[in-house]
């Protein structure tokens, strides 16, 4: 039970790794160590692209531990002059400390917080780090992130044999699975060695007794045509291309296919980290290929009277690899899978453009092919939206751009999840149904509407893009062109997202009532608590909840190890946890909104939210606020 005082004394700080050790969904991802392993392999990988590592190993064994090897510089032994402690213990003992801030040692780098390999260590077992410099073999370990022995030589080795070996095992209780995912880990590995000419990397994974060397001479177009053999493609030569400044280079690699294919190449990376979700670099380079597309069309007269291009249609049949470089590159997050660097954006649509423009001139029998595609797929984007099979929207309005729509038309199983914030959006996306299931963040709180009429409450853009998705209009009973048969509210559990919970309940309470009627409303229940006893997992609701799991696990267990994380929000829980708790119909809470001839809702709703009832609401907090618990 939470104390009703508050003071100094509640105040923690968290210093060393215990705050990764705390809350290691805001790290990594917890779903699986992969993400451990990218990060020790990305230091790696910078000593490559730096020029000084041109070969990296990487060994599964079978005891779960993690072996990478390269033969780079090797970390700094020597005594740091301010720590006084050797530089291979400030990185792998303390967060935010590397040599990648200031650009001096590394021009472009995917380590960019200096916690990357710190996180390792502190979710680890334990964790063995050889380092060969100086015609030395220096050895340092760790347990739990705890230093274990101090940094000692354990032999000699030549003067150019130089390089860092880290071998760790991850613990079992900050994930819900230690198993390697080894086939996403051998693609990432794959992709490492194309966009690294001239690196070699070996993997092998000792369990299965499997062993594989790659080694791409000539990079991103050996990679391309490596993927899509078996797909017709409709260009005999991939387009390479390649630009770069002082601080930022692109390096692409593009062609296109006669027919779509699901399994087409699509992939972006920026400093050799993968982006899934793409960011600052896709939206420049799907930018600069629709400019330079569209200049071609209009200059050849290839367009037909009144069609428009979009980059989804440039890019439909397209297979690409885009690899951007840069220094101080902005990320969404600490696993890297969306670059959010506005100015690269302007520097790859503008080297794009630059790049395709003069292509297609010099290749014009080849460019009328690429421009014949777009327009079949334009054309085809506006048939599909003249159907009126399923209503996409009301009268006419567009969609809302941050709406991503499901493909099922059937209101018996579509969902639509109204999420807090972009951040959970993210999340919720990749761990939707995308079969019918859809997702529309939502910016913050929005307006409170209980006292509003509807004619009113439509001027505000967020609720007018959350009326165009459902496909009803504030206050109407015709819900005719309802484009979902659940509407599910998805905020956190914390008091913030109860709040907006609330706003979004008087919302269809007031304006949609309709719907509510007709049991459409549902409210999400994601947990505030993750409770790991050994390998069993649970998920609490709340502080009541939380208690009780405890309680239980201790009664079975006697005395157990149990890990308590609290989620910040719905952004800090991975694709996988809100999955399994918010998402998947055979596992998550739903609470369906419901209102009855005996309920006092109203009169709720006004004491909460109504301006004219300022008084009466304050004497119910003095009353009854202390009863709240989160």
């Amino acid at each position: 039970m939470a104390k009703n005082t508050y003071d100094s004394k509640a105040i923690e700080v968290l210093s060393g790794l215990d705050p990764v050790k705390k809350r290691p969904g805001m790290y990594t991802d917890t779903s699986c160590p992969n993400h451990l392993i990218q990060e020790v392999l990305d230091n790696s990988i910078d000593e490559a692209i730096a020029g000084h590592c041109s070969n990296i190993k990487i060994k599964i064994h079978k005891d779960g531990n993690i072996q990478i090897a390269d033969d780079g510089r090797g970390m700094p032994v020597d005594i740091h002059p301010e720590h006084k402690v050797s530089g291979v213990e400030l990185i792998l003992c303390k967060l935010h400390a590397g040599a990648k801030f200031s650009g001096e040692e590394y021009n472009f780098s995917g380590g960019l917080h200096g916690v990357g390999v710190s996180v390792v260590n502190a979710l680890s077992e334990n964790l063995q780090v050889n380092i060969k410099r100086d015609s030395k073999d220096h050895e340092m370990s760790f347990n739990n992130g705890d230093k274990k022995n101090e940094l000692r030589i354990v032999g000699d080795v030549g003067i150019r044999n130089t390089g860092t070996t880290i071998k760790f095992k991850p613990n079992e209780k900050y994930f819900e699975s230690v198993e390697i995912k080894v086939k996403e880990l051998k693609h990432l590995l794959k992709a490492k060695a194309v966009l690294c000419p001239g690196l070699t990397i070996d993997f092998h994974y000792e369990k299965k007794k499997e062993k594989i060397k790659w080694f791409y001479e000539d990079g991103l177009k050996s990679y391309l045509d490596d993927v899509s053999e078996g797909i017709d493609l409709i260009l005999e030569e991939s387009i390479l291309s390649s630009k770069n400044s002082d601080t930022q280079e692109v390096e692409f690699v593009i062609n296109w296919s006669e027919k779509p294919s699901k399994n087409k190449l699509e992939e972006t990376y920026v400093n050799l980290i993968p982006t899934p979700l793409g960011g600052s670099h896709l939206n420049g380079f799907k930018s600069g290929l629709l400019e330079s597309l569209k200049e071609f069309c209009e200059y050849r007269s290839l367009l037909p009277k009144g069609l428009k291009l979009n980059a989804d249609d440039v890019i439909s049949n397209a297979i690409f690899v885009i690899s951007s470089k840069m220094q101080n590159p902005q990320f969404a997050g600490q696993t890297k899978e969306r670059l959010d660097s506005k100015d690269h954006m302007t520097f790859v649509s503008s080297a794009t453009k630059d790049i395709l423009s003069i292509w297609l001139n010099k290749h014009t029998e080849e460019g009328e092919k690429i421009a014949e595609l777009a327009i079949m797929s334009a054309q085809t984007r506006i048939k599909a939206s003249s159907i009126v099979e399923r209503k996409k929207t009301f009268k006419g309005p567009a969609l809302p751009g941050k709406l991503s729509d499901c493909n099922s038309e059937d209101l018996n199983e579509t969902e639509l999840f109204l999420v807090e914030g972009d951040s959970a959006g993210g999340s919720a996306k990749q761990a939707r149904e995308r079969s019918f299931q859809a997702i529309m963040p939502l910016r913050g709180k929005i307006l409170n509407t209980w006292d509003l009429e509807s004619q009113e409450i439509i001027k505000s853009q967020e609720i007018k893009n959350l009326s165009t998705a459902i496909g009803v209009l504030p206050g109407s009973s015709d819900i005719t062109s309802l484009r979902y048969g659940k509407i599910c509210i998805l905020a956190d559990a914390d008091s913030d997202g109860l709040h907006i919970a609330t706003l979004l309940c008087a919302l269809f309470l007031r304006h949609f009532k309709s719907l509510v009627n007709e049991g459409r409303i549902f409210i999400a229940m994601p947990p505030l608590f993750r409770i790991d006893c050994g390998k069993e997992v649970l998920y609490a609701l709340d502080e009541k909840h939380k208690d009780n799991v405890v309680k239980e696990f201790k009664a079975k267990k006697g005395k157990p190890k149990i890990n308590i994380q609290r989620f910040k929000g719905l952004g800090e829980m991975n694709p996988s946890q809100l999955r399994e708790t918010v998402m998947d119909p055979q596992t998550r809470q739903l609470v369906r909104l419901s209102i009855s001839a005996t309920d006092n809702a109203n009169a709720m709703m006004d004491l909460l939210l109504s301006k004219k009832n300022a008084p009466a609401r304050k004497e119910w907090l003095e009353k009854k606020g202390s009863l709240v618990r989160i």
